[in-house]
């Protein structure tokens, strides 16, 4: 068993959630919000995975821009443990950096890489899972993904291909060999995918000891890591002045493409924890707790404030005013103390088109 001390997690904190717009937007993103509950979404997963990694030993990757709001949530975090990202660089930034941090504190290090905007659903599932993939990384010269067990078909997710199986971790859960990647395959193809029972999502959930992601690195993007060489021999201080020097020379690329899909000493442990990455309206609304006509409501405030008649399967988000709905089912209404926006529910994934075109008009103010 791998002493506790040794376990460190890269909580990830610096994405966008534009499907998720009006109320997820530049300056607040999905990870900060109270979509589930009282908590945020970063909140819940810090507390997630704090059932495995001790306070000390979270680190938290985000951009500079959100710093003083990721200390506000998570008072619990060390401010030093807070990695300020100065320019967007993708995941595998992010994680390679993240890794070199945890390095720097600790020779022996394994990281769980997490996102702060991913809902979980079985808690000691999820913990039994990730502290398999903890040991599996820490006995053995491995990059663990945790693949999750499809529950539908949909072209929302990648996928990955298992081949082999390597052996048996506990006695229900068994180690695979990675074959390949799908990045968002058709829904035809989704479901092709998912009668052959070899395939899971790819949640970017990955698990490994520092050591052996410097190691795949070196091999398989051996510029970026020379780039951010001498990173986990500082201390703390030194580490995060070096940053902004870093940032202007390092690729942006997510870790699927830098590392995942190149790697010869991938494997992946499924996870059936109920794990969702709340990508949409959608999605919010199908976790919410539902009222007899089959409305969510949900908002900031203590008190939400809606009225509906005749009203049906409608999500809706309040600000503080009333929201009154009559005859109407299947909608999604959002309003803020700026926008109002109403679609289908089954058109959330199209969100996303109103933020290009606020975009493409210059509209910065509304982003």
């Amino acid at each position: 068993m791998i002493d506790k001390k040794h376990i460190y997690a890269v909580l990830l904190a610096g994405g966008g959630g534009t499907r998720l717009w009006p109320k997820s937007r530049v300056k607040t993103p999905k990870q900060f919000l109270k979509l589930t509950g009282p908590a945020t979404m970063m909140q819940v997963a810090a507390a997630r995975i704090n059932k495995i990694v001790d306070w000390q030993n979270i680190i938290v990757v985000t951009n500079q821009m959100y710093l003083e709001e990721v200390k506000k949530q998570l008072p619990e975090i060390n401010p030093e443990n807070i990695i300020a990202e100065p320019e967007k660089r993708d995941t595998a930034a992010a994680m390679l950096i993240g890794a070199l941090y945890a390095k720097s504190k600790d020779e022996e290090a394994v990281v769980i890489n997490a996102a702060s905007d991913h809902v979980v659903d079985n808690l000691e599932e999820f913990t039994k899972v990730m502290q398999a993939a903890v040991e599996t990384a820490a006995q053995n010269p491995y990059l663990v993904a945790v693949g999750i067990t499809p529950s539908y078909p949909t072209s929302a997710f990648g996928y990955i291909k298992v081949g082999q199986d390597i052996k048996k971790i506990k006695r229900d859960l068994m180690l695979f060999k990675v074959d390949s990647f799908t990045e968002k395959p058709n829904l035809a193809t989704a479901i092709a995918f998912i009668s052959t029972g070899a395939y899971f999502w790819n949640a970017n959930m990955y698990v490994w000891s520092a050591k052996e992601l410097k190691a795949a690195f070196a091999k398989l993007m051996p510029g970026m890591l020379e780039i951010c060489q001498d990173l986990d021999k500082l201390n703390s201080q030194d580490f995060h002045k070096a940053l902004p020097a870093v940032y202007k020379k390092i690729e942006s690329i997510s870790i699927d493409y830098a590392i995942s899909e190149k790697a010869d000493n991938l494997v992946l442990l499924p996870g059936d924890f109920g794990w969702n990455d709340v990508g949409d309206w959608k999605v919010v609304y199908d976790l919410g707790k539902k009222d007899l006509s089959g409305n969510v409501t949900i908002g900031d405030e203590k008190e939400t404030r809606t009225l509906a008649v005749n009203a049906h399967n409608n999500l809706i988000h309040t600000d503080g005013r009333l929201v009154a709905i009559s005859g109407i089912d299947d909608l999604v209404v959002i309003d803020t103390d700026e926008i109002l926006m109403i679609c289908p529910k089954s058109k959330s994934q199209d969100v996303k088109k109103l933020v290009e075109r606020l975009k493409e008009e210059s509209k910065k103010e509304y982003l």
